[in-house]
């Protein structure tokens, strides 16, 4: 009974994340709504039950089981940019994204990293994928998205959560971890988003998602580095405040940079700006 109303209340917290999100872009743009679909949406409230039940030492272990995959994540949310910038079609992107995920992933839990290099390695990959994301331009505007897809979005979205459920249920344990780590709302809503808005709109998606996962890493590093030296309430808060702080910090980053870019003259300008008649 309390195993079914686990997985009642993560199908519950996954549809909730992509209905937010979705309405997020909606409102702000695909930038704003990946971002928030990147951040500890699903896996911070449960974490928030698993700390009421369980010791700090077993909540911090399963914190730092999670910043593992940390790495395969953006690994999928590379692949998944590039095969959208070469024009492939939201399927072959999502069985790409999810093999290079997969392969990743189970090569980072053969390596048994050690705790520092597992944060560092969830803290940094980040940014990083954002430096190797591909470079097109979408303006933050507001999406338009139908009553209808966002129905359509919250429902595939709470189906792949319970196949993955009942996979990693029947899977050995290695693999049921990795299955659990899959990206839900990374898989779901560049799926909806490629076809009906195209590449560059999938890639401003997926940009302000790896912004979210940043703070999701970061949220995962407090939470396991606190829970050794301070009570679980105030580690649990103090991990939602540095996920907050690192999405927006990125988040500023990203504008700096754009910014400048948008600032600096281009061969063509640069070429007219020397070639204009002084009055």
């Amino acid at each position: 009974m309390e195993a079914r109303a686990f997985v009642l209340l993560k199908l519950a917290l996954v549809g909730a994340s992509v209905l937010l999100s979705s309405l997020a872009a909606r409102r702000f743009g695909h930038a704003v709504g990946g971002t928030l679909a990147g951040l500890p949406m699903i896996v911070g409230p449960i974490m928030g039950f698993v700390l009421m039940q369980e010791t700090p030492a077993h909540a911090g272990a399963i914190a730092l089981a999670t910043l593992v995959c940390v790495p395969a994540t953006i690994v999928h949310v590379l692949t998944f940019a590039w095969c959208a910038r070469r024009g492939w079609r939201w399927g072959v992107a999502l069985l790409t994204a999810n093999a290079a995920f997969l392969s990743v992933g189970a090569a980072l839990l053969a390596l048994r990293l050690p705790p520092p290099l597992a944060c560092a390695a969830a803290l940094a990959s980040p940014a990083l994928g954002a430096l190797a994301l591909p470079r097109l331009r979408e303006p933050p505007a507001a999406v338009a998205i139908p009553r209808v897809e966002l129905a359509c979005r919250v429902v595939a979205a709470m189906v792949m959560a319970w196949c993955i459920v009942r996979s990693a249920g029947a899977a050995p344990a290695g693999f049921s971890g990795l299955l659990m780590a899959i990206p839900i709302t990374g898989n779901v809503l560049p799926c909806f988003t490629l076809p009906r808005h195209g590449a560059a709109a999938t890639v401003a998606l997926l940009a302000g998602f790896l912004r979210g996962l940043l703070g999701f890493a970061s949220f995962f590093v407090a939470l396991h580095v606190g829970l050794a030296w301070m009570s679980p309430a105030a580690a649990y808060g103090a991990a939602w405040l540095c996920a907050l702080l690192a999405a927006l910090w990125l988040r500023g980053l990203a504008r700096r940079a754009r910014h400048h870019g948008d600032s600096l003259p281009g061969p063509a300008s640069s070429r007219c700006a020397r070639h204009r008649p002084v009055p």
